[in-house]
């Protein structure tokens, strides 16, 4: 009697919950998985981490009485709201606009990516054709993270992926040749679309394609080929930065894929193989 009486008085002391209560818990969890899910893909994780490092060093002040530099941190604490604003100005503005694209659900999806396995073997054998060519291209394949407004600057395609298609829209002097194509949902959504150009400092070997792929990738998780006009060279844009592709190889591993397609890398890399000979003889 005296241990179920013990146990009546524990169960008492915990909070009572109600229905109400436990859909504001789940809400509330969920939009904070949302929020660290976004601040994680964005630049703003490195800078969440150093706001963290000082939130430390300001408990470590307040537990040994660090009288000055607490002082020191209160006159700060506004300013230092203000400042976070503008720090986070970009990301803050990335992340209202998904919200109006109606995009959250996707970022809710713990970074799932679409996957192009079917039409891999497309892609390369277009590459590497219009690299022997020297065809300048500029494919941009969507993952998670909407491109609607980019498809809209261009002209709608709606049509199946195949490297003959996709050839045919970058050779010269064709009215489509001039832009950027957008691959969705495993489809060519749209060409000669109008890419966001990079401010950042790249070698002069690039040209713009390579700035304008290098922008879209700073400004969205986007997977963007890039074929040089000028070099019959192939690059990779991809998360801010620019890879160079020597071989299938190189360009099926920035590719999304799934399991067990590790059998078609024979077959692709024989055929960039049997391009680039082409192109040395």
């Amino acid at each position: 009697m005296n241990l179920i009486t013990k146990m009546r008085g524990w169960v008492s002391l915990l909070p009572s919950f109600s229905f109400t209560g436990l859909i504001e818990i789940a809400i509330l969890s969920a939009l904070i998985y949302i929020i660290l899910l976004w601040i994680k893909n964005t630049k703003a994780w490195q800078l969440l981490k150093g706001i963290l490092i000082i939130f430390l060093f300001t408990a470590f002040a307040v537990l040994f009485h660090l009288t000055t530099i607490v002082w020191l941190i209160e006159r700060l604490s506004t300013a230092a709201i203000i400042a976070i604003v503008i720090i986070f100005q970009p990301e803050l503005r990335k992340a209202l606009e998904q919200l109006g694209s109606k995009n959250l659900i996707s970022q809710f999806r713990a970074g799932e990516r679409k996957a192009y396995t079917h039409i891999n073997q497309e892609l390369v054998a277009a590459c590497s054709v219009m690299s022997e060519n020297k065809t300048g291209a500029l494919i941009v394949l969507e993952q998670v993270q909407s491109l609607e407004e980019i498809e809209k600057t261009g002209i709608y395609v709606d049509g199946i992926v195949t490297a003959a298609l996709l050839i045919n829209i970058f050779e010269k002097n064709t009215p489509l040749h001039d832009g950027a194509v957008v691959i969705s949902n495993g489809r060519i959504s749209s060409a000669t679309c109008y890419l966001p150009l990079s401010d950042a400092e790249i070698s002069k070997a690039y040209g713009t394609r390579h700035r304008a792929a290098l922008g879209i990738s700073e400004n969205s998780d986007s997977i963007t080929l890039v074929v040089s006009e000028e070099t019959g060279r192939i690059s990779v844009a991809l998360e801010g930065k620019l890879h160079r592709v020597k071989d299938a190889e190189g360009l099926l591993k920035y590719l999304p894929k799934e399991e067990g397609e590790e059998e078609k890398k024979s077959f692709l890399t024989q055929l960039f193989a049997m391009g680039r000979k082409k192109e040395e003889e």
